[in-house]
């Protein structure tokens, strides 16, 4: 069983949380990138931030996940990036 944290209710069975996507960087000021960063989606080897969402909670976090081990780093809420 592969367990994911959730910062509110702790450590929980991956079956519970619901994939949101990457985390993306990207400025709604310039629609060229906007328009890169919802169409043209990355796939790099190392560690991604990813939005979930628990699904029991409704809570949504950002995982740092490495793509290559699939190991979950870190669980984190979206205002409360950890040190």
């Amino acid at each position: 069983m592969k367990l994911l944290t959730c910062p509110v209710n702790g450590p929980r069975n991956i079956t519970e949380f619901q994939y949101l996507g990457p985390v993306r960087e990207a400025s709604a000021d310039q629609p060229e990138q906007l328009i890169e960063a919802l169409f043209h989606a990355e796939n790099p080897l190392g560690v991604m931030r990813e939005w979930w969402r628990h699904t029991p909670s409704n809570t949504v976090l950002i995982a740092e996940r490495h793509t290559v081990s699939d190991q979950i780093l870190a669980t984190y809420l979206p205002n409360r990036k950890p040190a």
